[in-house]
């Protein structure tokens, strides 16, 4: 069954909705992170989106292997997915810049539209479609949504 398109009006909303649940006490149903690191360790995928930073060869060859079909299908993420180390969160974060620092990138990745992310390349996984782009977003934010109950 095809994900929501987080390009969407209804989808992007009702995102937004359930991260507008969230406060600073918010406690997780599985997992490690504090709901302040979950919100800024969320936004790693929007990195791919603005970064010029070249991935090693070795790196993008194994991300576009093993990482891309895991990153971008349709399949919703396992509770306790370990998270590689380069994505953890290690400091608290302060809640309410994470939280609009988050919900600004919803927008952005909404205003930009699906024919912006057609074609994209993202530094570690290669060149995306916009369904790629969308999976991989949408799961990944859900995902931790509903590590929080939300």
């Amino acid at each position: 069954m095809p994900l929501p398109r987080i390009y969407h009006p209804d989808t992007n909303h009702e995102l937004i909705k359930r991260i507008d649940l969230l406060h600073p006490q918010s406690t997780r149903l599985w997992g490690k992170m504090t709901v302040s690191q979950m919100l800024k360790h969320c936004m790693v995928p929007y990195k791919g989106l603005i970064s010029d930073k070249p991935v090693k060869t070795k790196m993008r060859l194994l991300g576009r292997l093993f990482f891309k079909p895991m990153l971008t299908n349709e399949k919703p993420f396992r509770k306790n997915s370990p998270t590689s180390a380069p994505f953890l969160v290690k400091e608290e974060p302060e809640f309410y810049e994470m939280k609009k620092e988050l919900l600004e990138k919803m927008v952005m990745v909404h205003e930009k539209g699906e024919t912006f992310f057609e074609g994209k390349t993202h530094p570690f996984l290669g060149k995306l479609t916009a369904v790629e782009w969308s999976n991989m977003l949408y799961k990944h934010l859900d995902h931790h949504l509903r590590q929080f109950g939300v």
